[in-house]
């Protein structure tokens, strides 16, 4: 996939690419900081169709959405000759917030392995028990569906 990055003067940088249908999708971030999704206009590539302003937080959180399960499709890819194992992505609840995965004790109550998180669009992969989580983080985990199903509900009631 070729992003092209353009920089706009007075106003910052555009980071776009073409989609099958010829209509550009990309991202265009103000000198200020602020940060907007925007979709081209098939017949003019500098014309805009959508403009959706997004925050911080909201363009983290459309990251992960679209970062994690390609992660997870290429683990599950590698894992299919492997029965009885599989690899879910599982959202940071709110009782492990700003602690430790360490503290999760993921692999001593279920068994299963957290092979990374996503944050903010980035991929962090073998986090070590150290590692802070913060809201909004993905954690993309192996193990089998039992263990995967009790770590769903540990991240959500602690």
């Amino acid at each position: 996939m070729n992003v092209e990055v353009t920089p706009l003067p007075g106003i910052g940088v555009r980071k776009d690419f073409a989609l099958r249908g010829g209509r550009r999708i990309g991202v265009v971030t103000h000198r200020d900081g602020r940060i907007e999704l925007i979709i081209s206009k098939p017949d003019d590539p500098d014309a805009c169709l959508a403009e959706l302003p997004l925050t911080v937080d909201e363009a983290a959180a459309l990251s992960n959405l679209l970062g994690a399960p390609q992660l997870v499709a290429q683990l599950n890819a590698e894992h299919q000759d492997l029965p009885g194992i599989h690899t879910r992505q599982i959202p940071v609840g709110p009782p492990f917030e700003g602690r430790t995965l360490g503290d999760t004790a993921l692999r001593t109550r279920t068994g299963v392995s957290v092979v990374a998180v996503m944050r903010a669009g980035q991929v962090h992969p073998s986090p070590t028990p150290d590692f802070h989580l913060t809201a909004g983080d993905l954690m993309v985990t192996v193990g089998t569906t039992e263990g995967l199903d009790n770590a769903v509900k540990i991240l959500k009631r602690g």
